[in-house]
């Protein structure tokens, strides 16, 4: 059986990304359908920004989130006690192996996971098996190899490569988008509805905050660590990219967009 290694990590730069995340950035093709009172289980939380903006629509249904670390699921919790959101709870758990019953949640969701998982299929019959025939299960992943960077960069190049080598490696598949309707569609869900949207990062503020973020990830975070154990980078490749970033973020022309698949499940 293939083994599987989250290629991201949970480094600060890494963390400071995932919490600009929210419902309304990351989650819009499942707002139409959300109503207040439903429950939701949200696989791979992460740090809990957009599960608790789903919370915060659904009130007063029950919203769970479930992370795979339980550092991440007290920062989750500690977010949600701040907010003062009271109907969500967070954590641990096996995204292959839930700790819910059959048909127990209206909506399962989950965001950026299944890139990282090496069965994927495995991980959406799960989910199936907990929204139930009636069910809602909902998932987006973008898709790395079709990211568009301007200007030009040659060290963003190399980090691309090295992420989607990386994240192979590791045992997920870093273009998980394109393939989320053939990976439901083998999970056996009936009904499959297919979006895509997009992120675009290209103010002076979104380039700071985009390209720090992945200056400091790829010389501190995980994407750092398994470059250098697979043998891929070494310690001067990993502060090319990184400058590369700054260089691509004090562009005034700077642009960079990230698109998503996304699916609507059920059945």
């Amino acid at each position: 059986m293939q083994t599987e290694r989250y290629s991201h990590g949970h480094h600060e730069s890494v963390l400071r990304a995932h919490t600009w995340r929210t419902a309304e950035n990351s989650v819009g093709y499942l707002l139409p359908h959300l109503r207040p009172g439903a429950s939701l289980l949200d696989v791979g939380a992460g740090p809990g920004t957009i599960t608790v903006d789903l919370a915060r629509r659904l009130a007063p249904g029950r919203v769970v989130g479930v992370d795979a670390s339980a550092d991440v699921v007290a920062q989750a919790q500690a977010h949600a006690a701040a907010e003062g959101v009271t109907n969500v709870t967070f954590a641990t758990a096996d995204a292959y192996r839930l700790d819910a019953a059959d048909g127990s949640f209206d909506i399962v969701h989950t965001h950026q996971l299944l890139q990282h998982l090496a069965r994927p299929v495995d991980a959406l019959r799960e989910f199936r098996r907990v929204a139930g025939p009636d069910g809602l299960v909902a998932a987006r992943e973008v898709d790395y190899a079709g990211i568009i960077i301007h200007p030009h960069i040659p060290a963003l190049d190399d980090w691309l490569d090295l992420l989607l080598r990386m994240g192979r490696t590791n045992g997920g598949e870093p273009s998980a988008g394109r393939r989320l309707k053939a990976w439901a569609r083998a999970a056996g869900f009936a009904d499959v509805a297919v979006s895509a949207s997009t992120w675009l990062f290209e103010t002076d503020e979104q380039r700071a905050w985009w390209g720090g973020s992945w200056a400091d990830r790829a010389l501190h975070s995980s994407y750092a660590d398994h470059a250098l154990e697979q043998g891929i980078a070494d310690r001067a490749d990993l502060e090319r990219i990184s400058a590369g970033w700054h260089e691509w973020a004090a562009s005034e022309d700077g642009w960079l967009l990230m698109p998503h698949g996304e699916i609507l499940a059920r059945g």
